[in-house]
């Protein structure tokens, strides 16, 4: 009985790990995608007690929050169905709380938008980038 349940942990480990190296990929991309239309990286992956901020770019003079959501499959919606309400409100608090550790950045108009990385069955990448997604309250 012990065996299995090592097993079983070994298994979920390897999950784990495989939906981390998905998620960088994803997170590369959509950075990439960024640039190329002129956004310049500020930061990726901050993490504090609020929550994480994937990516944090400037857009001119807007400073935009990027939530990146990846889904292989459109069932129940895909990748943007997947940012929910709480899913928002966690973001903006860290958004927040990053404003208040980043003073030259609070004077910034704030954005907060979603690059969605939706796999297809090739094995492609389609990517769909929400400007001003979801606004705090």
């Amino acid at each position: 009985m012990a065996h299995a349940a090592k097993r079983e942990s070994v298994q979920t480990h390897a999950v784990t790990s495989e939906r981390a190296l998905r998620g960088a990929l994803c997170e590369r991309m959509a950075a990439e995608y960024l640039q190329e239309r002129g956004l310049e990286i500020v930061a990726r992956n901050l993490r504090c007690k609020a929550g994480e901020l994937d990516l944090v770019c400037r857009d001119g003079q807007v400073l935009a929050v990027v939530e990146v959501r990846q889904r292989h499959r459109t069932d129940y919606g895909g990748a943007l169905a997947s940012v929910s309400g709480s899913k928002q409100r966690k973001i903006i608090r860290a958004a927040r709380f990053l404003l208040e550790r980043r003073v030259t950045l609070s004077a910034m108009t704030l954005r907060f938008d979603v690059v969605a990385v939706q796999g297809t069955p090739d094995g492609a990448h389609e990517i769909c980038w929400i400007k001003d997604a979801f606004r705090a309250a």
